[in-house]
C-alpha cells in the first residue's frame, strides 16, 4: 500500500507525544541540496534548512563520503573511554576559527541546548557566581536550564511552573518595537539595581542575531557597549551562536562582526551538516575551570557527527560559502525591500548575511500573525517550505541551504511574492 502524509500523519498522531509539534503535515521521502519530495512525490523548495540546520544543503556529496569512510572505522568509543582523533581536530580548527585573541579550548556535545546548559556550568564554575542574565525574545534551548533563559513562555515552557531561579531578563534592543540600546543597558542596570549585584552575576547569555525571538540584529555597537559592561564587573560574555554559526550571517560566527569577542560561543545546528553535533568553545582558563569529569556525555563529540563537521569546513573553504552567504543575504533582502515597496503590510526587512527575515503588520499597524501563518500555509501548497518566528508570530524568516542556486531562491521568492499578492 502507497504512503501518504495522510496516513502517516494519523500514525504519529497516535504514536507520539503530543508537545512535539509539527510546522507541516508532510512526511519527507527524500532530499537533495534545497528541495525535498514528500512520500507522494510532491517536490518542494526548502527556506527552512531544518531550522538552519542545513547551510550546506541536504546530503552534501562531500559531508555524505566523510561520514561513510567514518563508518568503516568505528561509530562510537565514547570519547571519555577511548578518544579519537576528528574530535580534537574538529576542536583545534573550532579553536582557529572562533574569535578572540586568546588561547581557546573547545567542548563538543550534541545539541544546542547542551551546550547552552554547559556554556552556564562553565561560566558558574569559572566566576563562582550562580546568577545569568538573558534577554527578551532570546531561545536558547528546551532543557531546563535554558528554558530559564528561553525569554518565550508559550510554547516553550507553558504548563510546567517555574523554571530554575538565578536567571534575570533583560531587554533586547528592538528599536521597531520602541527598544533602544540605551533602554536594553537601563535595563541591565535595574537588574543589578532591583535583582542582583553585579558581583552575584556568572554571565550574560545573548544572540547576536536573535532566531526564534525574530532574527532581530545587535548592533556593533551594543554589543561593545555590552563587552565593556562584563569587563566592568568580572561576567562573563556568551555568545549563543548556535543559529547565526556556521556561515550563515556572513562569517562563520556572527560575532567577527561585531568587533568585540565573547569569552564563550556555543555552536550547533549547521556545524555538521544535518548530523547532531552542539559545543562550546572559549577562553582556555575559563573552559578549563571545571575538573575532568564535568563535562561530557556519552555521545558528545560523536565520531561521524565530527567528520561531518570537518567536511563542513572543507566545503567552507572549497565552495566559498561565506561569500555566497552574503551574495545570497543581498538577494533576498532586495526581494522582500521591493515587496515592502508594494505591499505596506511588511513592515520591516532586516538581517544579517543569509539569515533574513520580514516582519508583517496589519492596518492597523499591530504585529499580524496570522497573515505570517496564512502565508506559510499557502506556500507550502505551492511548493515552498517556509517558517515563522517572532515574539508575536508574526515574522517569515528565510533559511534557505547556502548551497542553493539562485534559480532555486528566485523561484522561492516568486512563490512568496505570489502567497502575499493572493492574501
Amino acid at each position: 500500500m502507497s504512503k501518504s502524509n495522510d496516513s502517516l500523519m494519523q500514525r504519529r498522531n497516535k504514536a507520539v507525544a503530543r508537545g512535539v509539534s509539527q510546522i507541516h503535515p508532510i512526511f519527507v521521502e527524500r532530499a537533495e541540496n534545497a528541495t525535498v519530495w514528500d512520500v507522494e512525490g510532491r517536490q518542494y523548495i526548502d527556506f527552512a534548512g531544518g531550522i538552519a540546520v542545513l547551510n550546506t544543503g541536504h546530503r552534501h556529496p562531500k559531508i555524505i563520503d566523510a561520514v561513510k569512510r567514518q563508518l568503516e572505522h568505528y561509530t562510537h568509543t565514547c570519547f571519555q573511554v577511548l578518544a579519537y582523533e576528528p574530535y580534537v581536530e574538529l576542536c583545534e580548527r573550532l579553536n582557529a576559527l572562533v574569535p578572540g585573541d586568546f588561547e581557546k579550548k573547545t567542548l563538543l556535545v550534541t545539541t544546542g541546548s547542551e551546550a547552552v546548559e554547559n556554556a552556564v556550568k562553565i561560566a558558574r564554575a569559572a566566576t563562582g557566581r550562580a546568577g545569568v542574565i538573558a534577554f527578551t525574545g532570546g531561545y536558547h534551548g528546551r532543557t531546563m536550564m535554558t528554558l530559564s533563559l528561553t525569554g518565550k513562555v508559550v510554547p516553550y515552557s507553558a504548563g510546567m511552573g517555574l523554571m530554575p531561579g538565578g536567571v534575570y531578563r533583560a531587554q533586547f534592543p528592538c528599536p521597531l518595537h520602541g527598544v533602544s540600546e540605551d533602554d536594553a543597558m537601563a535595563s541591565i542596570e535595574r537588574i543589578f539595581k532591583n535583582d542582583a549585584e553585579p558581583r552575584d552575576i556568572a554571565a550574560i547569555v545573548i544572540e547576536p542575531v536573535q532566531g526564534e525571538g525574530g532574527f532581530y540584529v545587535a548592533t556593533p555597537a551594543f554589543m561593545q557597549r555590552l563587552r565593556a559592561l562584563c569587563d566592568q564587573h568580572g561576567i562573563l560574555l556568551v555568545a549563543d551562536e548556535v543559529q547565526t554559526g556556521a556561515g550563515r550571517t556572513g562569517s562563520f560566527f556572527a560575532m567577527q562582526q561585531m568587533g568585540v569577542a565573547a569569552d564563550l560561543t556555543t555552536f550547533a545546528k549547521s556545524i555538521a551538516g544535518g548530523f547532531p553535533l552542539a559545543g562550546v568553545c572559549g577562553r582556555a582558563e575559563v573552559m578549563d575551570a571545571l575538573a575532568p569529569g564535568g563535562l561530557g556525555g556519552t555521545y558528545a563529540g560523536s565520531p561521524l557527527a565530527c567528520a561531518a563537521a570537518l567536511a563542513v569546513l572543507e566545503v567552507f573553504e572549497e565552495e566559498n560559502l561565506l561569500a555566497r552567504s552574503r551574495c545570497l543575504g543581498e538577494l533576498i533582502s532586495q526581494r522582500l525591500r521591493a515587496l515592502a515597496e508594494a505591499d505596506k503590510r511588511i513592515g520591516d526587512v532586516r538581517g544579517l548575511g543569509a539569515m533574513v527575515a520580514c516582519e508583517l503588520f496589519d492596518a492597523e499597524c499591530k504585529p499580524d500573525s496570522a497573515l505570517a501563518a496564512k502565508l506559510v500555509g499557502m506556500a507550502r501548497e505551492r511548493g515552498l517550505i517556509l517558517l515563522s518566528c517572532g515574539q508575536y508570530g508574526n515574522v517569515i524568516r528565510i533559511l534557505v541551504p547556502l548551497t542553493a542556486s539562485d534559480v532555486e531562491v528566485q523561484q522561492g521568492m516568486d512563490i512568496l511574492a505570489g502567497c502575499l499578492a493572493d492574501c
